[in-house]
Parts: C-alpha cells; structure tokens; sequence
C-alpha cells in the first residue's frame, strides 16, 4: 500500500510486479524481530531495506529521483500509520465490543477498504494544495510610515491596471484596512458579476516576500472569499 500511494502521488508508471517484488523484499525485515540486535542497527536495517524498496519498485535514475521517492514512502508511511492507528483503536475490543471473529480481526478487511479512501482524499488535498495554497505569499504594505503585514495571493483574475496612470492594482479586503487617506481614486472593475468601481489609494510600496514593488495602487473591496487571505495580488506583477 505504501508503495502503490508513492506511485500514485509521484505518477511514477512502473508495473505492478515490480511493487509486488519490492513489497515482498520489505516483508522479509520482519526476520529482523528474532535477531538480538540494538534499537539503533535495527533503524540502520530499516533505512537500508527502505532504500532498496525503492530502487526495487521504481529502479533509479538519478539521485534526486530516488531520494523523492524515499520522502515520500515515509511520508505516506506516517500519514496512513496514523489512520490505520486510529482505526484499530476504534475497531478493536473497546468498552465490550468484540469485532473479532474465530480469531479473526475486522480490522484487516477495514485497513483495505479505507485506504483507497484514504488515498483518494489525500490525493486530492495535496492537489488542492499546490493550485491554491502555493500562491500565497507575506504581503508588507506601507502608506504614510505606516505599515500593515497581510497574507496576499496571486490571483491569476486580477489583471487590473489603472487606465490613466498605468499602476497595477492589488485589492485589499476593506476590514484589514489600517490606513487614514483622504486622496482616493476610482479605477474601473469588470467581473463575471458585472462592472463596478474601485475605490483605489495610491500607497509608499509593497514588499512581497522580500521583494519590493513601487508603484501600486491599493484597491478597496468589501470583502475577500479566500481562506485566510487578504489581499489579492496583480497577476502582472513580474518576478514573485
């Protein structure tokens, strides 16, 4: 199972014999358990037999290759012994309850019905992750020697560009708004939902994970949909 869930997040298109044989290598480590041998020489054994899993599984290309594969069988590894932890605790004898049968636990036939499941919603959120959450970035705006530190997020919509003064504009949600200004300009906004306005300030700089950028318009809406963001930022802003 740990095998197959490398092959699947990484997309590795190996044959399937290849994790029967690499799995089957693992297996032989339980020999291990009836050797005297240190805690330490057994983690030694356990690194090395995880090492060849991997070259036996997937075969080696070069090192940067196979050390991915490495992280992420114990990756996976703690992330489905967790789940698998949590299902024997509540599948086994608890306040009575007996799920055994003829010595027999449920608690196998559980562990390969769930981990599909497991693996799909995983697979899923991880998806999740890299087209959302690795667009967001620490957002430093100053007006007035004043500043405020902010989560922003790369909006691949927000191409709005003042028509007069040629600024790129980013949006702030107007609850996160700290500043005092009394000069504001409005800038023309098109959405799906229709045209509007944009009550727009002129701001000292933005510094967007260490780097700075001159020349921005802050725009004003009423609220932002995003989890924990607060400023969407200017898909034209280069070199983020």
């Amino acid at each position: 199972m740990l095998l197959l869930g490398v092959s699947i997040l990484l997309k590795r298109r190996v044959k399937l014999i290849r994790i029967i044989y690499a799995s089957f290598f693992g297996g032989l480590s339980i020999l291990f358990l009836f050797f005297n041998i240190s805690n330490f020489l057994l983690f030694i054994f356990k690194i090395l037999i995880s090492i060849m899993m991997i070259l036996i599984g997937f075969g080696y290309r070069d090192i940067k290759y196979t050390i991915k594969n490495i992280i992420y069988l114990y990756f996976i590894s703690i992330f489905l012994g967790g789940g698998l932890y949590l299902v024997n605790n509540l599948f086994s004898k608890h306040d009575g309850i007996i799920f055994y049968h003829n010595k027999y636990s449920i608690n196998i036939s559980l562990i390969i019905i769930l981990f599909p499941l497991i693996m799909y919603f995983y697979v899923k959120e991880i998806k999740n992750y890299k087209s959302n959450y690795s667009n967001y970035y620490n957002v430093r705006i100053y007006l007035n020697n004043q500043y405020v530190d902010l989560i922003g997020y790369m909006d691949s919509g927000n191409n709005l560009i003042d028509p007069i003064t040629h600024k790129k504009v980013i949006l702030i949600d107007k609850r996160k708004l700290i500043f005092n200004f009394d000069k504001y300009r409005y800038i023309p906004l098109n959405t799906v939902s229709g045209s509007s306005l944009v009550k727009c300030i002129k701001i000292d700089k933005v510094v967007i994970n260490k780097m700075v950028f001159n020349n921005i318009l802050l725009g004003i809406i009423d609220s932002i949909n995003l989890d924990g963001v607060d400023v969407l930022l200017n898909n034209k802003m280069e070199g983020i």
